[in-house]
């Protein structure tokens, strides 16, 4: 099979600044042992596996130099036997799109908010291929209809915010293809996606892969995605190759800790469900009854409409039990979760907290039993004031409930509850940047139990985590609810982690509740379609093809 691109000895590190007369460098990828090295054969997909900070996207980014001022690159790669590294900045120019494209993450922070689709995509065309506008704009069209959008003609005249995730990227891949690249990097492209559009990217770049026989680097953390796309394996850690190997062989016979680490993080819905004892008859903490929330809409110049975001949804929540909520992006689910804290006001609808209703509370009343009832966010990057230090985080819901006699009272609670989510003293005095992902979310669980609540929301609390950090939390969640005693509201994208967490499953779409069960009949014998559907998009790594 013909060598596309070979990566030899790869190595990068980043200027950090000087300090007493000396420059600051930190490494990225390789160390003084050696760099990075694999090959990406044509018609081959490879994936490059890697939790945060592994060097994945920057060895990945290196190929096309898509990477800071202040990065210096070592060793070779080749591309059709030219060294990249070598490269000047107008052949590289020429390079990206034509022969090598990529695909990011983030499709609407990758287009142009003031282009439409039509003229992004016609760029390159025009730029590359030297077609006119009406050539570029029919072509773009094409593409449009190769990558599966619908109302392609009508889509080319639209904006990025007119267009759901999985449709941005869509448009991302078809913007990738225009030139018909050899080699397509695609940098965790389904990761913000719901699972049933995740499955659908998943199957187009395949598709396409095949049909052009190009080379696909695609760039994951997550292995269950991997094992269905991938015919050849990298496994980094710490800017270091661990593990290369056949799909195959990394999935049946891993041989590095590392990687069995990671296969073992990820929960599966063939998993044997943990043992968790619930009493039954626990008291119910809330009782939702017909909650409805719409949203005044502009529908045309002068007229206006309600949109039903949440219709009609009613259930129980009993102490020490987690409710799972499932669904796509737009099925209602976190509005729902809102309107539970009054952080949306309902239009119609009771909940009751312990009998009491929580729509006709206000003033004291409703401080009071705010204190009871916390939430946990998806992104701990947004969710934590950057300008606080830690110990401020914690202390300030503290002292706006009168929690504790004194400061120091108040702060021994901080500090006991940093320890309690696995956290050091020294985090106190430290600001958000200073910590990963994984440790933000776990501050933000401490900044929710500050208050001593019973209930808590969590809001794809887990979604944005690496798969072992995933893991982590889900302990933690799980100690914490045994030992304390709480009852979550766990609203979820992903029925295998709802599955390793809830008693009872909620699954909306269209702010409508299709289905309710509890956990195991309901992810067992599924009664619906779209559940079905759902179920049938999870991932489930590799299997013998």
């Amino acid at each position: 099979m013909t060598t596309l691109l070979r990566i030899e000895d790869l190595k990068v590190r980043f200027r950090l600044g000087r300090a007493q007369g000396q420059t600051r460098w930190g490494r990225a990828v390789g160390d003084d042992t050696g760099g990075v090295s694999f090959d990406i054969p044509e018609n081959t997909t490879v994936a490059l596996v890697g939790e945060s900070g592994s060097g994945k996207s920057v060895t990945a980014m290196s190929i096309v130099n898509l990477l800071p001022d202040n990065a210096e690159r070592s060793g070779r790669i080749l591309f059709d036997g030219r060294d990249l590294l070598q490269a000047t900045p107008a052949e590289l120019r020429a390079l990206r799109g034509r022969s090598i494209a990529c695909v990011f993450q983030d499709p609407m922070g990758s287009l142009n908010p003031v282009f439409t689709v039509g003229a992004q995509i016609a760029e390159s065309l025009r730029l590359h291929l030297g077609l006119g506008r009406r050539a570029a704009l029919a072509r773009a069209q094409e593409l449009l209809v190769e990558v599966g959008l619908p109302e392609p003609k009508r889509r080319l005249s639209s904006y990025p915010h007119e267009l759901s995730g999985g449709q941005q990227q869509r448009v991302m891949i078809a913007m990738a293809l225009a030139c018909e690249p050899r080699l397509l990097i695609a940098d965790e492209p389904t990761t913000a996606l719901d699972v049933t559009v995740q499955r659908q990217i998943l199957e187009l770049l395949a598709r396409i892969k095949a049909e052009r026989r190009m080379g696909l680097l695609f760039i994951s953390h997550d292995l269950g995605v991997v094992g269905e796309i991938a015919d050849q394996v990298v496994v980094m850690r710490h800017g270091q190759i661990r593990e290369t190997g056949t799909v195959a062989d990394i999935f049946t016979r891993p041989q590095d800790a590392y990687t069995q680490a990671l296969l073992a993080s990820r929960p599966r819905l063939d998993d044997p469900l943990p043992e968790r004892h619930r009493a039954a008859d626990a008291p119910v903490l809330i009782e939702a009854r017909g909650l409805c929330k719409s949203f005044p809409i502009r529908d045309g110049l002068f007229r206006r409409r309600e949109f039903n975001a949440v219709q009609d949804v009613s259930f129980t929540l009993r102490r020490g039990h987690t409710l799972g909520v499932v669904g796509e992006s737009g099925s209602g689910k976190t509005t729902m979760g809102l309107t539970l804290l009054r952080l949306h006001e309902a239009t119609a609808g009771q909940v009751l907290f312990e009998g009491q209703d929580l729509f006709a509370l206000d003033g004291p009343e409703r401080q009071a039993l705010r204190r009871r009832i916390q939430i946990v966010f998806q992104n701990p990057y947004a969710s934590l004031n950057p300008r606080f230090t830690i110990g401020q985080t914690l202390l300030e819901p503290m002292q706006i409930h009168r929690i504790g006699a004194d400061d120091r009272e108040r702060e021994a609670r901080a500090l006991a509850l940093l320890e309690r989510v696995g956290l050091d003293a020294n985090a106190f005095g430290q600001y958000p940047h200073e910590f990963s992902g994984g440790q933000r979310q776990r501050i933000a669980i401490a900044r929710a139990l500050t208050l001593s609540p019973e209930v808590l929301v969590l809001d794809e609390a887990v979604s944005a985590l690496d798969v072992s950090v995933q893991a982590q939390v889900l302990a933690l969640l799980r100690e914490l609810q045994d030992e304390l005693g709480l009852a979550y509201v766990f609203i979820s994208h992903d029925l295998a982690v709802v599955r390793s967490m809830a008693d009872e499953v909620l699954v909306m779409q269209n702010g409508q509740v299709v289905e309710q069960a509890d956990a195991r009949t309901l992810l067992s014998a599924p009664r619906q379609d779209y559940t079905r559907r759902l179920l049938g998009a999870i991932p489930r790594g590799y299997t013998i093809r």
